[in-house]
């Protein structure tokens, strides 16, 4: 083993005893839930114990639930009333905090989650680079806002304001990036937030809690830690959660909307899992589609709902594509986070190997092979990517989403047989096509753009850039993410009208000018 960077090293155990419940740094006294990485510190593997966080209860929950609710005060409080540009200092104010805590943060993402360094640098930076561009898109779309509209008689001033009180639930493959896509425009747009961290990814939060604890006012944001069914569960069914804001899984989801009493009253924000295909035509460039298809199945170990969970080859260049994509598979290097070139690390749930090992058995009993040479090879805290052909719709494989390295390849001779199936599937996030000849791919491109939300002509699929919707149609999500769309998710249009008269436009004149108002406002923020 080589040895470990004393920069890396984790000299001291991070017992996190601190959470943020009605702006104080509460400190827990109740059981502790270890925070273990499947990364070995030592030449004989052992996992390696972070540190423990919070298992916090039913009456920690309803407390944090209890501030949050008397933050937003039915839309009368402090915050959801607020100036915008005060709701802006504050955020402006938080990032400046973060920044500063970017090496911290970085370290416990690749102890934690097995993140590469890289890879980890760019979930921090690019999540600092979402947090202003936020700022700057709320400020666009409050200035969209600062006019009234005169529409048969009645003189209008259209803006957003907040929905209420927000649950968000993050993913553990990008515990900070993807939570604070749903965290940063939930808050600023003067909503009050509910946030417990996913089951990995939970230690890096813990040099943040300070920068939300002194950046926002009490009750803006409540972190809690725990399991979903003892802290997101009793706050589901006292039916005062306004938005249910998930990254994860459709089962969860459905369960926690199950729970809500008022669910009219449940607006839902969520991203979910997919099962996105890449559809290689005979004219591709094979030495593109393959790069790009190990990058798009294998990154980040396919831990990524915008991964290829599926390839369609056509069956005239099936065989050279799966001798060159087999042979870059194996060649891929496997070690820790921190080692240079490193493409493969190891896998942060416990029994992740064994779940793919049994897509693997699942699909060979079917007819399926493993075609590269070292797919499946077990070590004690990963399992090389196997990939397997062909694959066909008896096998386990062809329909769940595996999240983990294990590539399926089939082929198909008429292009209707990957249409039908994505048609059939229940997911439609992205696909990625690669193919030249816009005789075929034109119509193609017209055709699949209704089934999925995203085409990846030639290249791998991914969420970013952030401007961009990020979202799917059926068991893949609803609601869109981006800067743009995050913003207005999170809040609705409403207005104040009146008609067009001497009277009421005297009083709307002495608002402008009064500036008693933070609704009716004109003030442009630099």
């Amino acid at each position: 083993m080589k040895a470990i960077p004393q920069n890396i090293i984790i000299e001291e155990l991070l017992q996190q005893k601190e959470y943020l419940v009605d702006g104080e740094l509460k400190i827990w006294e109740g059981d502790m839930a270890p925070v273990i990485s499947s990364i070995s510190s030592t030449d004989n593997y052992v996992p390696t114990l972070l540190g423990s966080v919070p298992n916090m209860t039913e009456v920690a929950a309803l407390e944090a639930l209890d501030s949050s609710v008397k933050a937003y005060n039915n839309g009368q409080g402090d915050w959801p009333t607020m100036k915008v540009q005060d709701r802006i200092k504050c955020m402006e104010n938080f990032v400046t905090q973060m920044k500063e805590t970017r090496t911290e943060v970085v370290n416990l993402l690749m102890w934690e989650i097995g993140k590469t360094l890289p890879d980890s640098q760019k979930e921090f930076d690019r999540t600092v680079e979402y947090i202003e561009d936020t700022i700057q898109g709320y400020k666009d779309l409050n200035q969209e806002g600062n006019r009234f509209n005169k529409v048969q008689g009645i003189n209008a001033m259209i803006k957003r304001s907040p929905l209420g009180v927000v649950l968000c639930l993050g993913p553990y493959n990008y515990p900070l990036n993807e939570t604070f896509s749903l965290l940063i425009p939930a808050i600023i747009m003067g909503n009050t937030v509910l946030f417990k961290p996913a089951k990995f990814g939970v230690l890096l939060l813990s040099p943040l809690l300070k920068a939300f604890q002194s950046s926002f006012p009490k009750g803006v944001i409540n972190i809690l830690y725990g399991r979903g069914r003892e802290v997101a569960a009793p706050i589901m069914k006292s039916g005062l959660i306004t938005v249910l804001s998930l990254i994860g899984n459709s089962k969860s989801a459905i369960a926690l909307q199950d729970l809500h009493p008022n669910k009219n009253k449940l607006r839902l924000i969520l991203g979910l899992e997919a099962k996105n295909p890449a559809i290689i035509l005979p004219d591709a460039n094979l030495d593109l589609a393959v790069s790009e298809c190990i990058s798009g199945s294998l990154s980040f170990n396919g831990q990524r709902c915008t991964a290829l969970k599926i390839i369609y080859v056509h069956e005239s260049i099936a065989a050279e594509f799966n001798k060159r994509f087999t042979e870059k598979v194996d060649a891929l290097k496997f070690g820790n986070p921190w080692e240079e070139n490193v493409f493969l690390t190891p896998l942060p749930e416990p029994n992740k190997s064994d779940y793919i090992q049994e897509l693997i058995d699942d699909a060979k009993a079917n007819g399926a092979s493993v075609i590269n040479k070292r797919g499946g090879e077990r070590m004690d805290n990963y399992i090389f990517p196997a990939v397997l052909f062909p694959i066909n719709k008896k096998m386990r494989v062809y329909h769940e989403e595996q999240f983990g390295p294990v590539v399926p390849i089939l082929t198909f001779k008429n292009i209707q047989e990957p249409l039908d199936d994505m048609a059939a599937s229940d997911y439609g996030q992205q696909v990625s096509l690669f193919g030249k000849d816009i005789k075929t791919v034109a119509p193609l491109i017209d055709v699949l753009v209704n089934l999925v939300c995203r085409v990846n002509l030639n290249s791998s699929c991914q969420r970013g850039p952030d401007v961009f919707p990020f979202t799917g149609r059926k068991d893949s999500a609803v609601g869109t993410l981006s800067i743009h769309d995050a913003l207005r998710s999170f809040s609705i249009r409403t207005f104040v009208a009146s008609k067009d008269n001497d009277y009421n436009n005297a009083i709307l004149q002495e608002l402008l000018d009064s500036k008693k108002s933070n609704f009716i406002n004109t003030d442009y923020i630099l």
